[in-house]
Formats: C-alpha cells, structure tokens, sequence
C-alpha cells in the first residue's frame, strides 16, 4: 500500500532482491498528477502521517480509506496543519479528506495534548518543508520520529520534561540519502508473547525487534504479571534500540493495576494483555484506556464483549475497566467472532485466545491481517496452531 502510494507521487522505485531503492527529490521532492485518490486502506498511521508530507502539495489530493478508518476522528492532524496554512476540507472531520498544499507555509507554536505519535509526527514532517521553527509542546509519546531526525541530522532540540516534550524542528534543511534495515514490530511480536506466556511448555525467540524505551510498555506490563521476559544482543541501530526477545510460557500469572503512565507505550498491545489478565490471579485494573476506542474499532468495547463472551466477570467505568481473572480458564463451547470492523488487531486477538484457551472457533475477515502482518496465520501455522 505504501509503495503504491509513493509511486502516485511519481518517485521511482525499483525492488532489488531483499531490498528495495526509492530514488527520492529532497524537500518537496513529490510530484504528483492532478486528480490524485490516495486509499490508506485501514491504516490510520499511514492516513495521518502522509498528510503532514502533503503540505506543498500544488494540486488537490484526495485521501480516501475503509469503512472503519473513515469512522475516525482526524481533526487532531487536521487543525494543526490548518495552522501552517494548508488546504483542507472534510466532513465532520473525517475521511474523505481534500488536501492541497501551499508555497507559503508558517511555522507554528503547537500543543501536542493527547499523547498522540501520528499528531506529533505529522506536524514535524510538516515543519520540514516549513521555512524557521515550528514548536511542539508534546506530551509524551512514541518517539521513533525524533529519533529518525537525529539520525538524519535534520536540526531537531528536544528538551524533556515530566510529562511533555518540547520540540523544535528548523524547516528547510535538506538531509542526504540514507541506508535503513527495518527492525522487527513489537505490535506483531507481542502476539507470540501472549501466545507463548499462555501455551504450555513453549518458548520463543524473537529476533532483532525494536525495543524503543517508547515501545516495551507491554513487556514492562506482563513482567509485573510475572512473566519472565528478557532481552539479549542489545544493540543500537540507526539510534532506535533493537534486542532479541526470550519468552516462556509462565504459569501463575498475577493481576495488576496497571500504571497509567504505561498506556501511551502499550496502547496497540493492550488487546492480548487484556488475555493475558483473563488467566491471571486476581482482579487487574486498567485505566484512562479512552483512546483505545478511537483505534481502527472500539477496541476497549469490543474488548468487554469478548471476554464477557468467553465467561471473564469484567467492569468497566468509562474508560476504566477491571477484570476478574480466572487461571483455571478453559473453554469448550462454540465461539464466533465478527462484526468487528475488519480490525486487524481484533483478529489476531481472537486466534491468539482460539489457540490458547480452548474451544471451537470461527473467526471472520481474515483478509484484515493484511493491513499490518499478511503472514500472521503461516507463522501461526508453522508453530502448530490448526487452522482451516
């Protein structure tokens, strides 16, 4: 999806054997055909972050998604590029979205409350094309963008305080072509963690994933549940950190009540640690989990649904939810899984417990895994999981 996208924008791209070569044109280096739709598909990252790319766009690009990513909110991307004086126009704020850039972009003083890494983002990709300082006050989120700057050498200053970061980005400073291996995901990785902590007599290893200090909130999470996960071969690459994770599967998991501080590092993992609590002694507390229901479904609704479903006792308070555990948890009935807006993340959830747990399970949408991880179910299959 992407690399049909960046060819819209007329960049050349040639696919070498493990690699690919984008030949790119600096700052505002696209050129894009008049009467561009771009589909981010069920992407929200991708949907917010080409935006802030977009903002010395000379003609009118149209951005387009699925039914689930049209549902949300993009008003924290829109209004901040809005300052810089970007075109744009939407319905309720929301996908379809008009954009069309301008040659006399601002910078802007922003702040950043939401602890949003794609508002964060786009607004610095924006500020890259902005002649002086833009400024961010952001409150503290995933920080594999500022990180990328560094290693670029573009002029980024970050000064860190409690909560909030202060970021200032100098616009217009071209920055040179550059080598770049992808470490593995910890999103896609921790669903073999849950699987492994939950299956008996396994291990896993899993090789060269980035460990960003802004990323592990899930390891920190189910090592305070007793799990006994550890990284080796630490290294730094390209500024990000990168390690090899060692699992085990774990029997006498413990409930916790989870640090909000933790969420912003584990909000896309929350799902299979919300399994994780099902087997755990004791009641797990969860709070200010809001921003999981403005994912690519109400994930913290679907959530309830689905552990009410498998026989979990579960409360939830608006956006605080406890979850009584249950370590004997083992199921037999028929389960069936829809109706969950395509979400990719629900899916494999949903296989992760369907092997784990017991039971007889019909899962719909398979085809959602293809957003993030299109070789989820063959790897499943090679570690023994029986799937039809």
């Amino acid at each position: 999806m992407l690399l049909k996208l960046l060819k819209n924008l007329v960049l050349i791209i040639k696919k070498k054997k493990n690699y690919y070569e984008i030949y790119g044109y600096g700052l505002n280096g696209f050129s894009e055909k008049k009467n561009i739709v771009i589909n981010a598909g069920n992407s929200g990252t991708l949907a917010r972050l080409i935006l802030g790319l977009l903002v010395r766009s000379k003609n009118k690009i149209k951005l387009i998604g699925d039914k689930s990513l049209s549902r949300r909110d993009f008003s924290r991307i829109t209004e901040p590029l809005k300052l810089f004086g970007v075109n744009i126009k939407s319905k309720n704020n929301s996908l379809p979205i008009i954009t069309q850039g301008t040659k006399f972009l601002r910078p802007i003083n922003y702040v950043e409350n939401l602890g949003s890494a794609q508002c964060k983002s786009s607004i610095m990709f924006a500020a890259l094309n902005t002649p002086g300082l833009t400024k961010i006050n952001a409150k503290k989120s995933r920080n594999h963008t500022e990180l990328l700057f560094k290693f670029l050498k573009i002029p980024i200053t970050i000064k860190s305080k409690k909560n909030y970061d202060l970021i200032e980005v100098k616009g217009l400073s071209q920055f040179n072509r550059f080598d770049y291996y992808i470490p593995g995901d910890i999103s896609s990785s921790a669903f073999f963690i849950v699987l492994t902590l939950l299956a008996k007599n396994s291990k896993i290893i899993i090789k060269r994933v980035n460990v960003n200090d802004s990323r592990i909130g899930i390891i920190k999470i189910l090592n305070k549940m007793n799990s006994k996960i550890i990284f080796k071969n630490k290294k730094i690459y390209n500024g990000e950190k990168i390690a090899d994770i060692h699992v085990k599967s774990k029997k006498n998991l413990i409930a916790i009540d989870c640090p909000s501080s933790l969420n912003s590092a584990a909000i896309d993992e929350f799902l299979v640690i919300f399994l994780i609590a099902a087997k755990a002694k004791g009641i797990s507390k969860f709070k200010n989990l809001g921003e999981l229901n403005k994912k690519e479904s109400p994930r913290l609704d679907l959530a309830v649904k689905f552990l009410k479903m498998i026989g979990i006792k579960i409360k939830k308070n608006k956006d605080n939810i406890k979850i009584y555990g249950n370590p004997n948890l083992e199921l037999n009935g028929n389960y069936k899984i829809k109706n969950f807006l395509k979400d990719h993340r629900v899916f494999m959830m949903s296989c992760v417990a369907a092997t784990t747990f017991g039971g007889k399970w019909k899962i719909f949408d398979r085809d959602s895994i293809n957003t993030s991880f299109p070789k989820f179910l063959t790897i499943l299959k090679y570690l023994g999981a029986n799937i039809n």
